[in-house]
């Protein structure tokens, strides 16, 4: 009887972990050239459902497109997700076999979905946005160090470090703005989301980097990633409220100031919004679930090609 081989791969910067199960085999390789040619030539007989790894803030990228472009299929998933999975299991002890095997065990129970890597120039494009929070995440960091400064030779010195950040991020911005243009695939993706009033070119370009999904998911599962789909918390008698949680933070507040300039020049947006909180909905859930409406007429958009229409 033929059984089901899943593996789960845990990444560090010298090396690579890898369990197989249901066979229970275990080994290490390099993590560098000859070490993934290696890894493919033990796997491609293996004929895994899914290989997992770990998002490790880039250590990941290179193995999982490496693995993706030998066909084989690669998931890589949330770390929290791995170590959620690992406490409910009772998997406590850590080291790099121990992280392979719960990898590979996470694999078998949830069976995510394989996703197709991204090609150099959504990678660059992904590195560019990534870049960009970085930027405004310092620029707005020394915005509230200066305000607190009372010296004026330090209040010169981070003006100067302000000024420095603020073109740095219009140069930037030029960049991506060149990037997106110059992909036919993404300008059309890019003017059909900047049909929609509200969606500006930063989110735009968010988008397209970090959510390729859009479009292509229906709309539960697409809320889902972006960490915009509501949780229940029930437990017996007790009904709690729906809770978002979860999915890709940095899409989640993009999203945010979108729907905040779509409820003011959106008018189908501003209608659901107002209707919500006419009906005595908090403010904070009415415009949760504005940023869940927003999301789901752009994933309808992309799925039809069909830029906004008015009603």
């Amino acid at each position: 009887m033929e059984h089901s081989h899943f593996v789960g791969i845990d990444v560090s910067k010298a090396h690579l972990d890898v369990h197989v199960l249901p066979t229970g085999d275990s080994f290490r390789v390099s993590h560098d050239d000859d070490g993934l040619v290696t890894l493919i030539e033990r796997l491609r007989p293996v004929a895994p459902v899914v290989l997992v790894l770990e998002a490790t803030g880039g250590y990941d990228v290179t193995a999982a497109a490496t693995l993706a472009s030998a066909g084989l299929p690669v998931a890589v998933v949330n770390p929290r997700q791995i170590r959620d999975f690992a406490r409910a299991t009772g998997q406590l002890a850590k080291t790099d076999t121990l992280d392979a095997r719960v990898i590979a065990l996470f694999a078998e129970a949830v069976r995510p979905a394989p996703r197709p890597m991204p090609d150099e120039q959504a990678r660059a494009l992904g590195e560019l946005i990534a870049r960009r929070r970085q930027l405004v995440d310092m620029l707005g960091a020394e915005q509230n160090r200066r305000r607190l400064l009372h010296d004026r030779r330090l209040q010169r010195h981070v003006d100067a470090h302000i000024a420095w950040l603020e073109e740095a991020l219009r140069r930037l911005d030029h960049d991506l703005t060149t990037l997106i243009r110059s992909t036919p695939v993404w300008r059309e993706t890019e003017d059909l989301l900047r049909s929609v009033p509200g969606i500006g070119p930063v989110t735009a370009c968010t988008l397209i980097a970090d959510l390729p999904e859009l479009g292509h998911l229906d709309r539960r599962r697409i809320a889902a990633l972006a960490g915009l789909a509501p949780f229940a918390r029930d437990s017996g008698a007790f009904r709690g409220r729906r809770m978002i949680a979860g999915g890709r933070a940095h899409i989640r507040r993009v999203l945010y100031m979108a729907t905040l300039t779509a409820i003011k020049h959106n008018p189908a947006i501003r209608v659901f919004y107002l209707r919500l909180v006419a009906a005595g909905r908090p403010g904070k859930l009415a415009l949760t679930a504005a940023m869940r409406k927003l999301l789901t007429v752009l994933n309808a958009m992309l799925r039809d090609r069909r830029p906004w229409q008015p009603a």
